[in-house]
């Protein structure tokens, strides 16, 4: 039986980030957790333009190569972790233009929330986020991981060293991921 394919979507794309060691950090999570196939995502290499497609996506009829690509991955997950910075309060934009892109390839598929800031450690992001999850009827997960002052935990190597705190949240999410990716899939049609 092939295992579920978690992609880990690192939603910061600007230099210097520090969402990259922490996908890094949670891949190395659902890896043990061993539940799915689990693939890094990372929306600076994918590089999409701000939304130029000219019919709407629900449609499915994508024109621009980038677009039939980023179809094409987002289809094949059965589930997804976010891991997003909180800006000014709210997420960022290249999470909400690789969402937008999209449609039919969210429904029905849980998403974690990994969310990294300072004092708030990115819960206010998280919250703006949920409405658009909705719209697009991604399902989100409860059990979600938030990093308060994220720099505390970022190593002279660039790698996360969690606490207790962290690390157990990290495994709660991913089990729940795994039941939630096994009790959605009825849900979903595959193209």
């Amino acid at each position: 039986m092939t295992k579920p394919l978690l992609q880990i979507v690192v939603a910061s794309t600007r230099p210097g980030r520090v969402g990259l060691p922490v996908a890094q950090w949670f891949q190395k999570v659902a890896d043990k957790h061993a539940g799915f196939a689990v693939e890094l995502v990372d929306l600076a290499a994918v590089d999409l333009p701000l939304m130029n497609e000219p019919n709407h996506p629900r449609l499915r009829q994508y024109v621009h190569e980038h677009t039939r690509r980023w179809s094409a991955q987002v289809d094949r997950a059965d589930a997804f972790v976010f891991v997003m910075p909180e800006y000014n309060h709210g997420y960022t934009a290249p999470l909400k233009n690789a969402i937008d892109y999209l449609s039919q390839e969210w429904a029905n598929k849980p998403v974690g929330l990994v969310s990294y800031g300072g004092v708030s450690a990115g819960t206010r992001a998280v919250t703006t986020l949920d409405p658009v999850l909705n719209a697009v009827k991604l399902r989100p997960a409860g059990a979600n991981v938030h990093i308060p002052l994220v720099t505390q935990f970022l190593t002279e190597e660039r790698t996360i060293a969690p606490n207790d705190v962290m690390s157990a949240a990290a495994q709660a999410l991913m089990v729940e991921l795994e039941v939630l990716a096994h009790t959605l899939k009825p849900l979903r049609k595959k193209s």
